[in-house]
């Protein structure tokens, strides 16, 4: 599958997004990730804003990122840890892994972002073990129609195409349902701390799970 490059906007955000970790996004990725443990796969690592939160009991953790400069910042950042991670060039919609390989995935602010939100969240979905956990933290579209109806004009006039191919406007739950996956985990959230319009976004955070 053919992907779109977002070059220009993976050297400017890493800098950009240092200081929301300090305000608050780095306390809800510890509290996100805490519980995990075995192999994980990390989709959409970015420059490894998640890397530092990750606990001991993650025995094997393989993360993949297509952009090249995002993925040179994370495994500097990794290097910096002593983190044995492993970042590969790889994209959503095309995991290179076996199926029921992972005993959870991660993805945080990636979903909003990926080319076909539905084949990538049916790779999560393969890779994924039996009673296997997808971790995340995702902004949403409203459930208001009228601004929904906005939001995705907004997406295709500007948003998406400045900031890496992200849309406000995706409803990201019923996605997850489709897609095979039990959402009972997954808990509404409001993260004021963010840029507008981030900051009046709904988001999804918690863990879906795959049925055993």
């Amino acid at each position: 599958m053919a992907r779109r490059s977002h070059r220009l906007f993976a050297r400017w955000y890493p800098k950009a997004a240092a200081s929301l970790e300090d305000r608050g996004l780095g306390e809800q990725r510890a509290r996100l990730l805490a519980g995990l443990s075995g192999r994980v796969l990390e989709v959409g690592s970015g420059h490894g804003a998640n890397f530092t939160h990750y606990p001991g009991a993650v025995t094997e953790l393989v993360a993949v990122e297509p952009e090249e400069a995002m993925r040179e910042l994370g495994r500097e950042r990794a290097e910096e840890l002593g983190l044995k991670a492993v970042v590969l060039d790889g994209q959503a919609e095309q995991l290179a892994f076996e199926n029921d390989s992972f005993d959870a995935v991660v993805c945080t602010l990636v979903l909003c972002s990926v080319e076909d939100q539905a084949r990538a969240l049916a790779e999560v979905h393969r890779v994924l073990k039996p009673g296997g956990r997808l971790v995340l933290l995702e902004h949403v579209g409203s459930a208001n129609r009228n601004i929904r109806a906005f939001e995705y004009l907004f997406d295709v006039v500007l948003w998406s195409h400045v900031f890496g191919g992200c849309h406000t406007s995706r409803d990201t739950g019923a996605a997850l349902t489709a897609a095979g996956f039990d959402t009972a985990g997954l808990a509404p959230e409001r993260l004021p701390f963010l840029p507008y319009p981030l900051k009046v976004s709904p988001h999804l955070a918690g863990e879906a799970r795959k049925p055993a």
